[in-house]
């Protein structure tokens, strides 16, 4: 199994679409981490791009995520990835706890207005 968390610096990034990284984890049978890459993040809005594509095609299955909008949980839905948000910390840590069954999702997603075209605002 592979799990991707969107990441800045080595923490969840709170804003799916816009962060620096996915950081993919390798899992085995046991449910242990035995690797890890990064993946840099294409440039704009997360429901826009190709990432879902590209993450399905390494083999991911779980997006653990702090917030990201509808459009951006569809596209990753559509492509068999299944999505946990409300996600922060240290990424390492959090996979871990995925692992061990004590993350679930938030159910709640990040609502955004277009402003100028391209420019994103969150209103929690």
């Amino acid at each position: 199994m592979k799990v991707a968390v969107p990441t800045r610096g080595n923490v969840v990034d709170d804003h799916f679409g816009h962060c620096e990284a996915y950081t993919v984890f390798n899992i085995d049978e046991n449910k242990k981490i035995i690797s890890s890459e990064m993946l840099p993040s294409p440039q704009g809005c997360g429901c826009k791009s190709n990432i879902a594509s590209v993450l399905k095609e390494k083999g991911v299955s779980v997006m653990l995520a702090g917030n990201m909008g509808n459009g951006a949980l569809n596209v990753l839905q559509s492509h068999g990835i299944e999505v946990y948000r409300g996600c922060s910390g240290d990424v390492r840590q959090l996979t871990e706890a995925f692992l061990q069954g004590i993350i679930g999702d938030s159910g709640e997603g990040c609502h955004h207005h277009e402003v100028h075209g391209e420019e994103h605002q969150c209103n929690h």
